[in-house]
């Protein structure tokens, strides 16, 4: 009987399988994004720092944590910050005692890394591609000084590239979604783009342009889909708008108001935009981006579908739109700060782009205008520039004399600040801190106001609010927390975002002192002359009176007048009670 072996041969060994192409593909493309994702936070961490806007955010969350809800100042109903969701945001760690000057640092680096790398997914899905993806337009995002800067400063631009980079990853999905036939949940892009008024109030003009796309992607669900999914958009800005009214009694922030940002200032807006451009070489990464462009859609041919040309579409238009709206508004006072939304968008289909021979060229000359970028483009200016355009961060690290000025021990050294409110501390009872002319230069007058709170009025409302204590009023003259210059009319041809300088006879008439100091006592009788205007006095009560329900009736009926209403800021004429048209 022949014997059956139990035994197996072993076979020799031999190297192990390859990986299957695709896999170390997406491997490759995995590593390619990680790299330039932990090289962009390596530089927003590097650039930390709290502008003086921050600090004016900080102050209104300090204010709605203590109980005063979310205002700059006691008592003063007024929304001096344009981000409503990042002032929220942040009350979110401060509920759990976290620093809230460094909550803001690392919120807005967060929001920044994951809005590009969002970005850089939506690109992978966008293509569908087996070639290896590599990182294009975002390092555009990653080789610039002012996204390092402003990804952290306290503002929202870090908020503002994480939703744009969450939009466009979930409109992206949609459209995945579309090739597949349709079907799965389509509620969270909307609910996601519905928060871009509340993100900022100009980046609705992205979130309209998403919504078009998606009644293009939806349209199967007929039009009680598509009405559902609008009303899921319209619910919460459109409650907040509700309240906004009738809580500060304005449809739009004061901030809006304070800078104007109905008014058309094209030649200043484009300075701002050449200041940008001509500084970083932006004419080469965009004609590279068009050329790359122009390859892959020769490559897809007519396997493009309308619908993927609508998506592809958004950001391209929404970033045409919002340059084209901070150009006319004058651009801001900071280096780059207002385009980089626009920019951002510019670049969003071609965060990433397959590799071939096809695209190789575009590609490397990206990296080598990155490269030169991020070594040696910077602005020709050190602190200020022209037409007051500011490097900011620069300015603030200098004055301060720190590398990273974040919390409030950084900034005692400010040159003005500091000493106003510490004028206003040693003060035997409530007082006016008012800037004013004295012997060596700038000096701190103080008006008792025994039947008003102490108030200090400067510039710089971040600092000086981070430095004086919550129940100490901070009044500025250019009005992004003081309605009285909010609603007065504006310096001809000011420097952006600061043009509505009001004269200190208003801030004496308001305080109920009867000191003049060094301001004109002529000047002081024609501003309470001006006060006692019934539109203005109503104005007054909008925001200073008890919040009852008939005053919030009365806020939100009013809102639309209220908001357009001004008066010359020169008392004498004001004084008249004519409003301006």
């Amino acid at each position: 009987m022949a014997t059956i072996s139990a035994t197996v041969e072993v076979q020799p060994a031999g190297p192990p399988p390859s990986a299957p192409p695709l896999r170390r593909t997406a491997t490759w493309t995995t590593v390619g994004f990680a790299v330039v994702l932990a090289g962009f936070a390596a530089m927003v961490w590097h650039r930390r720092w709290m502008s003086d806007d921050g600090l004016i955010v900080l102050r209104t969350v300090r204010q709605l944590l203590a109980g005063a809800g979310p205002v700059f100042n006691q008592g003063e109903r007024v929304e001096a910050n344009t981000s409503t969701l990042w002032t929220y945001l942040l009350a979110l760690p401060g509920l759990a005692g976290v620093s809230l000057n460094w909550a803001a640092v690392v919120l807005g680096l967060v929001c920044s890394v994951a809005g590009v790398g969002l970005a850089l997914d939506a690109a992978r899905r966008l293509f569908a591609s087996e070639r290896w993806m590599v990182p294009f337009g975002a390092l555009v995002v990653v080789a610039l000084p002012p996204f390092w800067d402003f990804g952290t400063s306290g503002l929202e631009t870090g908020l503002i590239v994480g939703w744009l980079g969450l939009t466009w990853w979930l409109l992206v999905r949609r459209l995945e979604a579309h090739r597949a036939g349709g079907g799965g949940r389509a509620w969270p892009a909307a609910l996601v783009l519905g928060l871009a008024p509340l993100v900022r109030p100009d980046l609705a003009l992205f979130g309209l342009a998403v919504a078009v796309a998606l009644v293009v992607l939806e349209r199967r669900r007929g039009w009680r889909g598509v009405a559902a999914l609008a009303g899921v958009a319209a619910a919460l800005p459109l409650a907040y708008e509700v309240f906004r009214a009738g809580y500060y009694g304005l449809l739009v922030p004061g901030t809006a108001l304070a800078k104007e940002a109905s008014t058309s200032r094209w030649r200043q807006g484009y300075s701002y935009l050449r200041d940008l451009t001509d500084t970083y070489w932006l004419a080469v990464p965009v004609l590279l981006g068009l050329v790359a462009a122009v390859l892959l859609l020769l490559r897809l041919g007519r396997t493009a579908t309308v619908a993927t040309a609508v998506v592809v579409a958004v950001p391209w238009v929404s970033s045409a739109l919002l340059a084209t709206y901070v150009t006319r508004v004058g651009g801001d006072f900071m280096h780059g700060r207002m385009l980089l939304p626009a920019l951002f968008c510019l670049f969003l289909p071609l965060a990433a782009v397959p590799f071939s021979r096809r695209t190789a060229l575009p590609v490397l000359g990206m990296v080598a205008w990155a490269g030169v970028s991020f070594l040696a483009l910077r602005p020709a200016y050190d602190t200020l520039g022209p037409n007051w355009i500011a490097n900011e961060r620069l300015y603030y690290v200098v004055i301060v004399d720190r590398p990273n000025p974040v919390v409030a021990q950084d900034f005692v050294d400010h040159p003005v600040a500091p000493e106003g409110v510490a004028a206003l501390a040693g003060a035997p009872g409530p007082s006016l801190a008012l800037p004013g002319p004295g012997p060596d230069g700038l000096r701190w007058w103080l008006f008792p106001t025994p039947d008003r709170p102490s108030t200090i009025t400067w510039l710089n409302l971040g600092v000086t609010g981070e430095l004086a204590p919550l129940d100490t009023r901070v009044l500025d003259g250019v009005g992004l927390t003081n309605p009285l210059a909010t609603h007065a009319t504006s310096v001809p041809d000011g420097r952006i975002g600061h043009d509505k300088d009001l004269p200190p006879e208003w801030f004496v008439a308001d305080s109920g002192t009867t000191e003049t100091g060094f301001v004109d006592p002529a000047g002081i009788e024609a501003a309470r002359a001006a006060l006692a205007c019934p539109a203005t006095r109503e104005l007054l009560a909008s925001y200073r009176d008890p919040l009852t329900l008939d005053r919030f009736v009365r806020n939100l009926t009013g809102a639309v007048e209220r908001t357009a209403y001004r008066y010359d800021r020169d008392p004498r004429v004001a004084a008249q009670c004519r409003p301006i048209g």
